[in-house]
């Protein structure tokens, strides 16, 4: 053996142990004396790439090259020092000349694909993958980078089986075990994802990627205290991380430990301050007390992000809430705008309250679905219903509790007809532990609390339960599981009640409404097809007593004397032109005043300025209690004269209210159904008088009634006794036309064909 072969072999032994120092004067000593020694200088050059001094091997693998010039051991270091430097489209070029040379060698394959991942080439990247895993199946560092790859492509199924295949040969693989879990969550497949991750923490237990996205698995899997576990321990072993604080800070305000929250943002802005996600799920936790503070968050917020999911609604609703319509209508620029051309995402809560048009509600409902739903949702398989000889409709929702949806739905369940129907409730929000749950749950015949369940839990078992029409009763409000309705787990699925617009979901397929509220001129704007019931779409409970002794006015706070219109909508329901409309009515009708329900101190006060800004007297400005009985509640409406509705968005079970309190309400009819709420229930009561078509006109005949006594009575009388004769209050025959709905689309399932819009004909 010659004794620069030795050298050589000596230099390699000590650069294959470690001993990369000892190796390098050994290279660097053969070299001085041979300078065109081959082995020695691509040798070198892999050791100075070890190093991380790529342009040093790139010059001794280069020197190799030129010695010999189709050298795989000297190309793949040039290449390997080529794409470290940034060159990359040299280093592909060595790549593609190595695998020219070495076409069965699973390495130079699976090397190309890595710098094609790195350049964004990722279908040419999973070609050569493939081709390395053709040559060696069990090739792992290509399984997981095919994964990776093609989850990067959002084509996750296959990354899945993947991984899978990965995890079979090497289970104890940490970076593809968290992979998995994490593809697993994209698929909407989250209880899945627990064991993956818990295997890796097992493994691995202060990998930090890893327990943090756990943590957001467990968040989903509504597992709050888990979460904060996790979350508490990632901490540990990196406690300044604002990621962490920041998801630590998310679970903290779902558990409504609010200080605690905030803490946790706090130290998260102090080491991240330009995070517009932990800017607005601060402001979040600020808004229900600290408005100033909510909105100087929420501002800062857009500014540093103007595409961020969630903060643009959120400004626009504090805005809203707080009856700040300067700031509204400034607003109003920047969401035409976001919805025309895409510019800002607006979210769906601001369009709704503001605008009331059909077309940007359909725009931003669509928008909020792709960004809310998983990318790679797909149906579950499909599965034919059990056949039976009652059909199976189940009601989803989360406000079955003291809410509004509830205590108008109520009697409605309670009266389905059980020899035809079989009713399941799923209950996916709180047990307030209220009369109204009680009373919920008893109406079904089988009720269930998923409100711990994930979206694909609730999904899988509405099919279990063999469910053929199932009814989303909260849109896209808060607290919906629009995930579980886009696994399509029921044959028919129907939208109700409880979201006055579209969904902008393929996977509704209908929408119960009314002729008034939603024209079938509208169905373009709505992604489901329209179902028309007669008279109104809105249920309501006629068994609520009205307490017997009604309060004075003194003990309610109002003077003796003079006339009270009065709106007990939600101040974010008050916009800029319907207070105009009601301060010049005010105006021209003397000693009349404005009852109000109470809100926060900041909507209270800007109402009291514009009213002062208008010349009018803030003490005309009457702001009612909330009171804990609904009895009382609607006892206190007979002490009013007159209910004015709101505009764009208008009272729904707020004028029900009203109306089975025989206190009449004047409305204007809305761009949209939103606004079209309260002529439905008028022209279903007998009053049709009382829905007008402009500003105008409303202004004047709430003008006329406040001065003609007469005429105002005569429409009261008439309301005591239309409640009992006309369809707003006849709870059976709005059952008896849903049912004949249900009936109607069911057979359209059963012939296969598409869903349509329908029109359901009065029944007697």
């Amino acid at each position: 053996m010659s004794a620069a072969i030795g050298d050589v072999q000596h230099a390699l032994s000590l650069h294959r142990r470690g001993r990369l120092a000892e190796a390098e004067s050994a290279y660097a000593a053969l070299l001085a004396r041979q300078p065109s020694h081959f082995d020695a200088l691509h040798l070198f050059g892999m050791l100075r790439m070890q190093q991380g001094r790529p342009d040093e091997a790139l010059r001794l693998a280069e020197s190799a090259v030129r010695l010999r010039a189709d050298a795989p051991e000297a190309l793949a270091v040039c290449a390997f020092a080529l794409s470290a430097l940034g060159r990359r489209d040299e280093a592909l070029a060595k790549y593609d000349r190595l695998v020219e040379l070495r076409p069965s060698d699973a390495d130079c394959h699976f090397n190309r694909g890595v710098l094609l991942s790195q350049i964004g080439r990722h279908e040419a990247a999973l070609d050569s993958y493939d081709r390395a895993l053709a040559i060696r199946p069990d090739h792992a560092p290509a399984l997981f980078n095919r994964a990776n790859t093609l989850a990067l492509g959002n084509r996750f199924g296959e990354a899945c089986r993947c991984y899978e295949k990965l995890l079979r040969l090497m289970p104890n693989h940490v970076a593809a075990l968290g992979s998995y879990a994490d593809v697993l969550c994209l698929l909407g497949r989250h209880e899945e994802a627990v064991a993956p991750y818990q295997r890796a923490l097992a493994l691995k237990p202060d990998h930090i990627a890893i327990l943090n996205n756990y943590g957001n698995l467990l968040i989903e899997l509504r597992r709050t205290e888990e979460a904060l576990a996790a979350f508490d321990r990632a901490l540990s072993f990196s406690p300044n991380d604002p990621e962490l604080l920041f998801n630590r800070g998310n679970v903290l305000a779902a558990l409504e430990r609010a200080e605690e929250a905030l803490a946790s943002y706090d130290r998260a802005l102090a080491i991240a301050p330009d995070r517009a996600d932990i800017l607005n799920n601060r402001a979040n936790v600020l808004g229900p007390n600290r408005h100033e503070e909510a909105v100087r968050d929420y501002e800062r917020a857009l500014a540093l992000d103007p595409r961020h999911p969630h903060v643009f609604e959120s400004l626009g609703f504090i805005a809203l809430d707080a009856c700040d319509w300067t700031k509204a209508a400034r607003l109003a620029e920047i969401a035409e705008a976001g919805i025309i051309d895409k510019r800002h995402t607006i979210g769906i809560t601001y369009p709704l309250f503001y605008f009331g048009n059909p077309s940007y509600l359909q725009i931003c409902a669509q928008d909020h679905l792709r960004r809310s739903l998983p990318p790679a949702i797909r149906p579950l398989p499909r599965r034919a219903v059990a056949k039976s000889d009652k059909l199976r409709v189940a009601y989803v929702s989360s406000d079955f509790r003291s809410h509004a949806v509830a205590a108008s739905i109520v009697a409605l369940l309670e009266r389905h007809d059980r020899t035809d129907f079989e009713l399941v409730g799923l209950s996916t929000g709180r047990n307030d532990g209220s009369t109204i749950r009680a009373r919920i749950a008893k109406s079904f015949d089988r009720f269930h609390d998923v409100s711990s369940s994930s979206d694909r839990r609730i999904a899988e078992l509405i099919r279990e339960l063999d469910v053929n029409i199932a009814v989303d009763l909260n849109g896209l409000t808060r607290g919906n599981r629009v995930g579980s309705f886009a696994l399509r787990p029921a044959p028919v699925q129907v939208a109700y009640l409880g979201y006055a617009s579209t969904t902008g979901a393929d996977f509704i397929d209908y929408f119960l409404a009314d002729p008034t509220v939603l024209p079938l001129a509208e169905q373009r704007y709505f992604s489901e097809n329209i179902i028309h019931l007669p008279d109104c779409y809105h249920p309501s409970d006629t068994t609520r007593q009205i307490a017997p002794v009604v309060p004075t006015r003194a003990e309610l706070g109002l003077p003796e004397n003079g006339f009270v219109f009065c709106c007990f909508n939600r101040s974010f329901k008050i916009s800029a032109s319907i207070f105009a409309a009601w301060a010049r009515i005010l105006q021209r009708v003397p000693e009349s005043l404005l009852w109000l329900p109470k809100m926060h101190d900041v909507a209270m006060e800007n109402l009291r300025r514009e009213f002062a800004g208008r010349g009018l007297d803030p003490a005309r400005l009457i702001f009612a209690p909330r009171l804990q009985r609904i009895e009382d509640h609607l006892a206190r409406h007979r002490r009013a004269d007159l209910f004015l509705d709101t505009l764009p968005y208008g009272a729904h079970s707020t004028a029900l209210d009203a109306l089975w309190a025989g206190l009449p309400v004047l409305t204007c009819v809305g761009a949209s159904f939103a606004g079209r709420v309260g002529s439905s229930l008028l022209e279903a009561v007998g009053l049709p008088e009382m829905v007008t078509t402009s500003l105008e006109g409303y202004e004047a005949l709430a003008v006329k009634l406040a001065a003609e006594p007469a005429l105002l009575q005569s429409i009261r009388e008439r309301l005591d006794v239309n409640r009992s004769t006309y369809p707003l209050f006849d709870t059976d025959r709005l059952r008896r036309h849903i049912e004949a709905a249900y009936k109607i689309i069911w057979d359209i399932h059963q012939r296969g064909e598409a869903p349509r819009p329908i029109t359901v004909e009065p029944l007697a």
